[in-house]
């Protein structure tokens, strides 16, 4: 098992990501695979997901690499900034296309890049296993839903990307679908733990009678209030993303379909600043209790 956390520890890096990559044939300088979708298209992927359990001894929730976090930032910029050029200004509709194309290209950048988070959530699924450690229940049984949905994520993607690819011969429509719907379960469940967490931490603050707020130390009540302040932007940063999960379900669900390409891009705008400030807060301060 000490050996499984190492090589998940080191694929969670992009120094180790960077090496395995190196061992196969292609390398530096490998062909660059092209997307057989329309050009300057983002494929549904991933956002920062949801924050790490409350159980202290487990091991912490597998978090995009930073550089990922910047290049999901830099990707959806480009595609708010194209789109409102392609569809608003037509003097500039050539320069809007090409910062789709750059939009689209770092996306399928990131889709590479998570052909390597398989081994690391499945390790932190393992350890969490029905969250026995939990207190809270409800809590408990989201994050057990949360890790399942996650964890059939990644090989739902790899297919749906190896079908793109020409690896299988196989339509990957129906594994991008099925990939983005269990992405958007994942950020449903996400949503609705920091909702009730919010709501929790937000009555222990407000009801002092029946908490004991009013004889905790003022640090004590400080650490909550931070903990309901990150609680909060992740709540945003889902419910951002959860907006383009439903767009890139199959037409007829809901909205799917029906956003343009700047708003696609000023959701996950919005949900990737959302993690950028929510991890230089992390690196800032240390761990948070349990409340």
């Amino acid at each position: 098992m000490a050996a499984l956390n190492g090589l998940a520890s080191a694929l969670e890096s992009y120094r180790g990501r960077d090496r395995l990559v190196r061992l196969g044939p292609s390398g530096a300088g490998g062909h660059e695979f092209r997307r057989s979708s329309e050009m300057g298209q983002l494929r549904p992927e991933r956002g920062q997901g949801r924050s790490g359990s409350f159980t202290a001894k487990a091991l912490p929730k597998p978090r995009p690499l930073m550089v990922d976090i910047q290049i999901r930032t830099l990707g959806y910029c480009c595609q708010l900034v194209g789109g409102v050029l392609v569809e608003q200004c037509p003097a500039r509709f050539e320069v809007g296309t090409r910062l789709l194309v750059v939009s689209a290209q770092l996306s399928h950048c990131r889709t590479v890049l998570r052909l390597f988070d398989d081994l690391a959530m499945f390790v932190y699924t393992k350890q969490y296993g029905l969250g026995s450690e939990e207190k809270d229940v409800f809590v408990r049984w989201l994050s057990v839903l949360g890790n399942i949905a996650d964890q059939l994520y990644y090989p739902c993607e790899h297919v749906a990307w190896a079908a793109d690819a020409k690896v299988l011969r196989m339509d990957s429509a129906r594994w991008w679908t099925l990939s983005t719907a269990l992405w958007g379960f994942s950020l449903l469940l996400g949503v609705a733990r920091s909702l009730w967490m919010v709501l929790r931490l937000r009555q222990r603050l407000r009801n002092p009678m029946a908490n004991l707020t009013s004889r905790l130390p003022q640090s004590k009540q400080r650490a909550i209030e931070v903990r309901m302040h990150s609680e909060v932007l992740t709540l945003l940063s889902n419910l951002a993303d959860l907006a383009n999960a439903v767009h890139w379900l199959p037409p007829g669900v809901l909205w799917a379909g029906r956003f343009p390409q700047w708003l696609v891009g000023l959701m996950g705008t919005i949900s990737s600043l959302l993690s950028i400030y929510q991890a230089a807060q992390a690196s800032g301060q240390p761990e948070t209790a349990s409340p």
